[in-house]
């Protein structure tokens, strides 16, 4: 049996193209229903025991499924088509937006990858007096306490968690797996009589705990603390902040699953190269401090990885990967929201890319209170709003979308993102990519209420890696070809060689970590293929000669697919052999430059070993007078004659 979905018009308040959604989605839909959750709940009942039943409405959810429950059926899938819409004056041109929302609704999305993380509940208090033994005798009934007291307050008879005082000199670490240092640590003394007293310092103490409520009042702990699993931060003066933390502390006990944001592949990481620096981009951006420096690559700490997405969104080779849900997903969204569109009738849709809470809420309450979002914008919510690149942009474009909008919700990574949509208007060939920040829901419909032109004429299917999604797009947006002209640091772009410094030295060759520069085996030649190069900086920064620099731009031509030759000389013909080795200019200026000035090649047939190849330098070298592998005449073996002759006779003639 077929889906069905069930259509409602919220009593009569908004508008439902049933023939746009049809041919959108393909689902079948009987007719336009009124009041499905109370005058017309007896035919959503009926529907629902037939099983494979969606309904057309997210606000009565709940309702639906007390429903099912009743019935003893699977609960029907709910797909909001009014407010997350952005329910506006426009309704009656919403037909094909619907068929968008729903047909995205109805994706399959891969699972997230996640680990388990337990916590025991044993939890490092860090305060100064009453207010961190107020807290502790508060949880202790539930968590295993222990107080680092930074003050010298007596200390409370309560001995039901423990109390120590010192200095947190360190903390790392995450949920399930915190450890501490703590300097100037001193134990309690639980004996005697009055206050009790305390161990001498010492420094260096170290402790585990699986969580750490901070009511020190200081700085945090850890740089974007509040995305620290684990980590619990509340203003001692504030009687409430410290109660919310305490109440969400308890809460942190048991087995949870922590998403694995992101994918690394090693292997393609430019960060460096035989101890040279080259691709940081990832680690200056990274919030919580999870990636480190790990050799020639980065690594990833996935415990504190917090999921922002800007890691993914500027790594210029692929190394780095969103995984929550993958990039090939949310191409395959992109491309669906606008195909399930044009099938409804619709022409050039504009995509409002927000995160799952702000810009959610913006949206809907554009929907209910005000003028709502317009009928040719589609909202998209991603979990990672950073990780919404310069590639999805012009994925999003390539795919026919006229437009692309990100709304910044007050915690975003405004950096992040500024730098790719500067990049993706770069790339868009004048089509519009915004990145908004509207104050209230009316200020977000008035921005959005504008003219925008059309969208590509021939669209491109999002599809592969986010260099070759771009790259496609890029095309599709400017048939034209030619050469784009990008933004310092994109990840796209030329090689300039200065051919005069270049030795041909091809230290750059063996170290490029994406093989966009290459060599002939044949001949002396430095190639490039534009297409692979990630400008990185690598070849820049070990060029011995400083021949090379930097050009960020988008070849839209045939050639950057293949290798060019950016620097090529003259091959030395050995004067043994006639093989051709080396490069002539080279190997002359070394043998003018050795010739009567070094002691070593004072001597003419020394001199003439530097213009040989390989296998006849080491023949000229074995069979030179002063060869330096020659051993000496080999000693004759002792044979049994030696012995008879030598030996006896000399004893019978004594």
């Amino acid at each position: 049996m077929s889906k069905r979905i069930l259509l409602c018009d919220c009593m009569a308040t908004q508008n439902v193209d049933l023939d746009a959604i049809k041919d959108g989605t393909e689902l079948s839909a009987g007719r336009i229903y009124t009041n499905l959750c109370q005058q017309e709940a007896e035919r959503a009942a009926q529907e629902i025991a037939k099983g494979d039943v969606i309904i057309a409405c997210g606000q009565e959810r709940a309702f639906f499924e007390m429903l099912s429950e009743e019935l003893d059926a699977e609960p029907p899938q709910c797909i909001d088509i009014r407010d997350r819409a952005g329910w506006s004056d426009e309704g009656k041109r919403a037909g094909p937006k619907q068929a968008a929302l729903i047909a995205d609704a109805l994706l399959d999305v891969p699972a997230e990858r996640t680990v388990d993380v337990a916590s025991e509940g044993t939890c490092l208090i860090i305060g100064t007096g009453e207010v961190a033994f107020a807290a502790a005798q508060s949880l202790c009934e539930d968590l295993a306490i222990t107080v680092l007291q930074l003050d010298d307050t007596d200390a409370p008879s309560d001995r039901r968690f423990d109390i120590v005082r010192g200095k947190l000199a360190r903390a790392t670490g995450s949920l399930g797996a915190f450890e501490t240092r703590i300097d100037s640590f001193q134990s309690l003394l639980p004996g005697g009589r009055g206050a009790f007293s305390f161990s001498a310092p010492k420094n260096g103490a170290k402790a585990e705990c699986d969580l750490i409520l901070d009511l020190s009042g200081g700085n945090p702990l850890f740089p974007a603390h509040e995305k620290r699993d684990g980590y619990l931060r509340a203003d001692p003066r504030n009687p409430v902040a410290v109660a919310e933390a305490s109440a969400q502390a308890m809460r942190m006990v048991g087995t949870f699953e922590k998403p694995l944001y992101v994918r690394l592949e090693p292997s393609m990481c430019a960060h460096s190269r035989a101890e040279k620096v080259a691709c940081s981009n990832c680690l200056n951006a990274c919030p919580t401090g999870a990636l480190t420096p790990n050799g020639d690559h980065i690594a990833i700490d996935p415990m504190i990885c917090a999921g922002c997405g800007a890691c993914s969104a500027l790594c210029p080779s692929g190394a780095i990967t969103y995984d929550a849900p993958p990039v090939s997903a949310l191409f395959r969204r992109i491309d669906t929201l606008v195909r399930a569109y044009r099938k409804a009738g619709g022409s050039a849709p504009r995509l409002l890319v927000h995160d799952e809470d702000f810009g959610k809420e913006m949206i809907e309450l554009a929907a209910r209170h005000g003028r709502g979002v317009p009928a040719d914008v589609i909202p998209m919510s991603v979990s990672a709003l950073a990780g919404f690149g310069h590639a999805e942009m012009l994925a999003a474009l390539g795919a026919g979308f006229a437009g692309v909008t990100v709304l910044l919700a007050p915690k975003s990574d405004r950096e992040t993102l500024e730098n790719q949509v500067a990049l993706a208007k770069a790339l868009a060939g004048g089509k519009p990519v915004d990145l908004i920040d509207p104050t209230d829901p009316d200020a977000l419909s008035d921005v959005l209420y504008v003219e925008t032109g059309p969208a590509v004429a021939t669209p491109a299917l999002p599809m592969g890696t986010r260099r070759q999604v771009t790259r496609v797009a890029a095309k599709a947006l400017s048939p034209e070809g030619g050469v784009l002209d990008l933004p310092e640091g994109a990840p796209y772009g030329a090689v300039l060689v200065d051919t005069d410094a270049c030795t041909l030295c091809l230290s750059c060759v063996s170290l490029c970590p994406s093989g966009a520069l290459g060599d002939n085996p044949d001949k002396p030649q430095l190639l490039f293929q534009e297409d692979a190069c990630l400008q990185c900086g690598l070849c820049s920064n070990i060029c011995p000669e400083k021949a090379i620099t930097l050009q960020p731009r988008m070849n839209l031509e045939d050639n950057a697919l293949s290798q060019q030759v950016l620097n090529e000389e003259e091959p030395f013909a050995c004067i043994e052999c006639g093989s051709l080795f080396g490069v002539k200019s080279t190997i002359e200026r070394i043998s003018e430059k050795l010739a009567g000035t070094n002691a070593m090649f004072n001597n003419p047939d020394a001199l003439k070993m530097i213009q040989m190849c390989d296998d006849c330098r080491v023949r000229a070298q074995f069979h030179s007078n002063n060869n330096p592998f020659q051993m000496g005449e080999p000693r004759r073996p002792r044979t049994t004659d030696d012995y008879l002759n030598n030996g006896p006779s000399k004893r019978r003639d004594h």
